[in-house]
């Protein structure tokens, strides 16, 4: 156990080494939260470590391409991992064989080809029949793919139970940036624009009082509060419990506030942020008996501007909706209440699952009077939608409306 814990440590150190030659800034710290959250999860294929990777190691979007192609080079086998572990005089080892691929005369040949067996690191994909070890072609690259690799662009609602499954612990694992705002307070900062009188006056006593050197004072910056509500009704379920995980999450890390409604509104903050997942979720389903009803969507947002909105909660937050605006109460009654939202609120995002499908258009009585309040209007619908609800989120502008 402890060489293998070696060895993942090493590999893991050699992967940070190459994405950061690459231009991926990887620190020391991600790689080993990389390592932590491989033993975590256990994966059994490469794909779910192509995404423990993504996860836990890029900071943003556009570092995918550079991953992806040194991801490629190390656990497809393309290069020798070793030479980035510091053991260039280390006796070269037969290459690791992909789950399926046998040897003549092994044992194991009997046994199933397609059983998974445990991702190694550098696990190239198996020859074509008559080529060299050695050669890698799009074969290969296809055959060591697995379904979890193509879950970036699959949509929650087709997924399976396992991939959702596998997907709910990626979700736990996204690193949440929260959106920052200028607070009240100053500080002393070499490149602030304010000058600090009172400290470059006391300061000048030391050079006969000539303000010789002036010292500067900067805004200090501030979490800004977010918010969450979450629409659970039986045209949201695929996506409802993804984003409980998410919701679970940023309750934790961004001390964020979170709510779910179907037919009535429910505050879920105090459930999600304490105890384990299995506990957390088990106080969602008591607290919410209204799951996988209808949609009134206009009563939810008037029954949250009433009770916690106009107190504070949304004032100057950043307030995101999932929802797909199936509306079965008045659309009139969701444009007021979003009018009065988008006052009170910094910014308002909204996720709607179904703008992804081909041929979308904002035409439910509710999601087209909820439109004309909404900064930001975007998917999430999948695991690379979700990058863009995290961006919208840490990076959140208000649009003017007119």
């Amino acid at each position: 156990m402890t060489e293998s814990l070696v060895d993942l440590a090493g590999i893991s150190a050699a992967f940070g080494h190459l994405l950061h030659a690459s231009g991926v800034n990887v620190t020391p710290e991600r790689s080993a939260r990389f390592a932590e959250a491989v033993l975590l999860a256990q994966p059994r294929t490469i794909g779910e470590v192509y995404w423990i990777g993504r996860v836990t190691l890029l900071s943003d979007h556009s570092q995918v391409p550079a991953y992806s192609a040194v991801f490629d080079q190390v656990f497809r086998g393309m290069i020798d991992i070793v030479d980035e572990r510091g053991q260039p005089d280390a006796e070269q080892q037969s290459p690791v064989r992909a789950a399926g691929e046998r040897t003549p005369g092994d044992p194991r040949e009997s046994r199933d080809a397609d059983m998974p067996s445990p991702v190694t690191a550098a696990t190239p994909g198996p020859p074509r029949e008559g080529e060299g070890e050695g050669d890698l072609d799009d074969a290969s690259v296809l055959a060591a793919a697995s379904t979890t690799e193509r879950l970036g662009d699959t949509d929650f609602a087709v997924c399976t139970p396992d991939e959702l499954a596998l997907i709910r612990r990626l979700v736990e694992q996204l690193p949440l940036v929260p959106p920052m705002r200028r607070g009240r307070r100053a500080k002393r900062h070499p490149s602030g624009r304010e000058l600090d009188i009172r400290a470059t006056l006391r300061r000048a006593h030391r050079t006969g009082g000539d303000p010789v050197r002036r010292i500067h004072r900067k805004r200090t910056e501030r979490p800004r509060r977010v918010v969450l509500i979450a629409d659970v009704s039986g045209s949201m379920e695929p996506y409802a419990r993804v984003y409980l995980h998410l919701m679970r999450g940023a309750v934790r890390a961004l001390g964020a506030e979170a709510f779910v409604f179907a037919t009535r509104l429910t505050r879920l903050t105090r459930p999600l942020a304490v105890g384990g997942p299995d506990r957390a979720y088990a106080q969602v389903a008591k607290a919410t008996p209204d799951w996988s009803g209808g949609t009134r969507i206009g009563t939810a947002l008037t029954r949250f501007l009433d009770e916690h909105g106009r107190r504070g909660m949304a004032r100057g937050a950043v307030v995101v909706i999932v929802s797909d605006g199936w509306e079965i109460g008045d659309p009139s009654e969701l444009g007021e209440a979003m009018a009065r939202l988008h006052r009170l609120a910094h910014c308002v995002i909204w996720v709607n699952p179904r703008k992804a499908a081909e041929g979308f258009a904002p035409l439910t009585g509710g999601m087209a009077a909820a439109l004309a309040y909404v900064d930001t209007f975007i998917s999430g619908h999948s695991m690379r939608a979700l990058e863009d609800v995290m961006d919208a989120i840490s990076g959140s502008v208000r649009r003017r409306v007119g």
